[in-house]
């Protein structure tokens, strides 16, 4: 594409954003919502908290919403209503969950660089009138990034409108994740370059989920100036190891539990004649989430697995891996799982999907020897969360590595393995999982009590010390 059209269609994005605020602002009337910082009726700290995506598959910010509340908050959990929430949330008196319309859905005979400017429109309209109008000032607005567009723009212009101040909570860089399914030189990938880095500077606090992605915001082109603090995920309460205290439990104890976890999660009934042999070892059970998109190469583990089952029989041990989520490439992929399985390159591999309830899906991990993270960060400096729920539950992982933050989370060797080649995971499921029921048990028990250690540090304990002391909940 040439630069005399990328530019233009540039700035018609840019204009569309702009009319969609002027637009909204107009219909809504401005000078009714300016004054000062407001609390909630009973004098508690109120804080808005904005997720522009499902609410029941942002981890992080129903963590937030939860800690707000925990301390007194009164909270408005706003974001779109796909999935069931967090159960505690329900349960909370002090947050209310505020739905946002579902955002519209692109024909396939529209071009996207035709669709993202109504859609943007669509979403900026929402937001304006929701934060605006619906709901009244808070003194805090807590919102993900990404996506940034148009949430850093709207969620800026109503805290300096309402005097509320502005938290930007940085996951990864929208721009990025754009860039890896439009290409790094579609135009609208400089278009939400700009805006971020834009707009990314208008937050009265940023947290970053790494220490790199805190020195990267500090640099060109994002130069942020205000307060950043790292705040690391960590597992909530509901991850927990399949019992607290091994030591003080018998095994038949233990083995009845994991039965009656595995009668209740595991998706058919193929899956649950094999609780037998995932009860005494002799079949071994890994775990992989996935959101089924592009930036996780599930063909990673495909490829990993049929190698691992081509290995001589008496070296094998028979796996089953269950793989949860819901995505847009499901389908694709379970298409080729169907193939592998009936061309006979799986045996002695069973591969089935599930999408479980939270709780379940805690109690799946406690009950899993080894989990599987295909998480390839687009921005390099982001972390995956679902690691991060693994260690709470005491399970090791075998993780793609080539991204520069890996290590903050992931200590080679200590609670888990990273590779970046198909032939790399293979070998740590062999080595690990393998030989007829055996395999390393030593490395694997080394790799499940640095695990444990590592999801030992809680989401209430990192949250407290850090973002509640500054939003004025935590002495």
């Amino acid at each position: 594409m040439d630069t005399m059209l990328m530019y233009f269609l540039f700035f018609c994005a840019l204009g569309v954003i702009a009319l969609a605020g002027a637009v909204a602002f107009f219909i809504l009337g401005l000078t009714k919502y300016n004054g000062p910082p407001a609390g909630s009726s009973d004098g508690s700290v109120s804080v808005h908290v904005l997720v522009l995506g499902d609410i029941g598959r942002s981890p992080r910010m129903t963590y937030h919403a939860l800690s707000i509340a925990k301390h007194g908050g009164t909270v408005k959990l706003i974001g779109y209503l796909e999935t069931s929430p967090h159960p505690d949330v329900a349960n909370s008196p002090n947050i209310t969950i505020t739905p946002l319309p579902a955002p519209p859905h692109r024909p396939a005979s529209i071009p996207f660089i035709l669709f993202a400017p109504w859609k943007v429109l669509y979403q900026v309209y929402h937001l304006t009138h929701l934060l605006a109008h619906t709901l009244p000032p808070a003194q805090w607005i807590l919102i993900q990034n990404p996506p940034s567009i148009p949430t850093l723009a709207v969620a800026s212009l109503i805290c300096r409108l309402r005097n509320s101040k502005l938290i930007i909570d940085w996951h990864n860089y929208g721009w990025t994740i754009l860039a890896g399914t439009r290409g790094a030189n579609h135009p609208l990938v400089a278009l939400a370059k700009r805006f971020e880095c834009h707009f990314g500077r208008l937050g009265s606090l940023h947290l970053t989920v790494t220490h790199a992605m805190a020195r990267q915001l500090r640099s060109p082109p994002y130069s942020i100036t205000q307060p950043m603090m790292a705040v690391h995920d960590r597992p909530a309460t509901i991850f927990q190891p399949l019992t607290l205290a091994p030591s003080s439990s018998p095994p038949s104890t233990r083995t009845r539990r994991k039965k009656e976890i595995l009668q209740r999660v595991l998706p058919t009934q193929a899956e649950q004649a094999l609780i037998p042999h995932l009860l005494d070892g002799t079949t071994r059970l890994i775990v992989s989430s996935t959101s089924w998109t592009p930036d996780e190469d599930f063909s990673l583990l495909l490829d990993a697995l049929t190698l691992y089952a081509a290995q001589p029989q008496q070296t094998v041990t028979p796996l089953l891996a269950i793989i949860t989520g819901q995505g847009p490439q499901k389908a694709h992929y379970l298409e080729q799982i169907a193939a592998l399985t009936a061309a006979g390159l799986l045996p002695n591999v069973r591969i089935a999907t599930a999408f479980l309830p939270f709780a379940d899906y805690a109690a799946l991990l406690a009950c899993a020897d080894l989990g599987v993270c295909l998480h390839k960060s687009s921005s390099g400096v982001d972390l995956p969360m679902k690691v991060v729920d693994m260690f709470g539950a005491g399970l090791p992982v075998a993780a793609y590595a080539g991204y520069e933050s890996f290590g903050e989370l992931v200590k080679e060797g200590e609670n888990g393995r990273g590779f970046e080649k198909a032939g790399e995971l293979a070998g740590i499921l062999g080595r690990l999982l393998g030989g007829g029921g055996g395999g390393d048990r030593a490395e694997l028990e080394r790799l499940r009590r640095g695990a444990l250690k590592e999801g030992s540090r809680r989401w209430d304990e990192e949250w407290d010390s850090r973002v509640g002391r500054v939003m004025g909940l935590v002495s």
